[in-house]
């Protein structure tokens, strides 16, 4: 984790830029990600931004919901720093700088929500901790949805998942760039699951209405609503 908080810290400044050149369909997925909140716009819920990065998502989250109580949590100095100019002119928005393993939730949430962040908790272990911590801190009817990178379910579609992920970078991105940096980044800090077995923890945690609400090959937005 060391190592993708210097690289977040590095490539702040230029992140906004450079996600549209790495994530196919960045704001399609992310559009995704916030119109399956099922509240109503008008709610005064409580959110929460695991990872937040520069805000983006945050901003979209405030957009739908400006009634809402926010906050944005992020690892990242310069990615808290880069939020904070984002969100200026929003009210009720909380920032922590924190490793989103170590935060210990404030309180209980309506919805709590992550963007390519999850993927870099280490192991399966982990993971399934982690999203056992999420829906503990959710409010009955809550709900958890997370847009992330993901694994082929055999080793074929990952094959292809790879080769179609690289297509879309190479529309943008030089070939020995992809490979040299960021497919060297990837296999290096990024710790994907596959979906389906993303779907059975979060059903063997208590999750209801477990869904994909959105899937590009191995990118996917995703999660479930904590009953009453």
């Amino acid at each position: 984790m060391k190592g993708v908080k210097k690289h977040f810290e590095e490539e702040a400044s230029e992140f906004d830029n450079t996600i549209l050149k790495l994530v196919p369909h960045y704001t399609q997925m992310i559009d995704a990600l916030v119109s399956a909140i099922p509240f109503k716009n008008s709610d005064s819920v409580n959110i929460i931004d695991l990872g937040c990065g520069t805000g983006y998502v945050s901003m979209n989250l405030k957009e739908r919901f400006p009634n809402s109580n926010l906050t944005c949590l992020d690892f990242a100095e310069n990615m808290i720093a880069k939020a904070k100019t984002r969100m200026k002119k929003y009210n009720n928005v909380t920032f922590y700088l924190e490793d989103i393993t170590k935060f210990d939730f404030d309180k209980k949430y309506n919805a709590i929500v992550s963007s390519l962040a999850l993927h870099h908790l280490e192991t399966k272990k982990e993971k399934i901790k982690f999203y056992k911590k999420i829906f503990d801190a959710l409010e009955p009817d809550g709900v958890f949805y997370n847009a992330d990178i993901i694994l082929g379910s055999n080793e074929a579609l990952h094959k292809l998942y790879l080769i179609k992920w690289k297509e879309f970078m190479a529309k943008s991105i030089p070939g020995d760039e992809i490979e040299d940096t960021w497919m060297t980044k990837h296999h290096k800090e990024d710790r994907p699951e596959m979906l389906m077995d993303q779907m059975h923890w979060l059903e063997d945690i208590g999750f209801k209405e477990i869904d994909i609400v959105w899937k590009y090959y191995n990118f996917a937005v995703y999660g479930g609503t904590k009953s009453k």
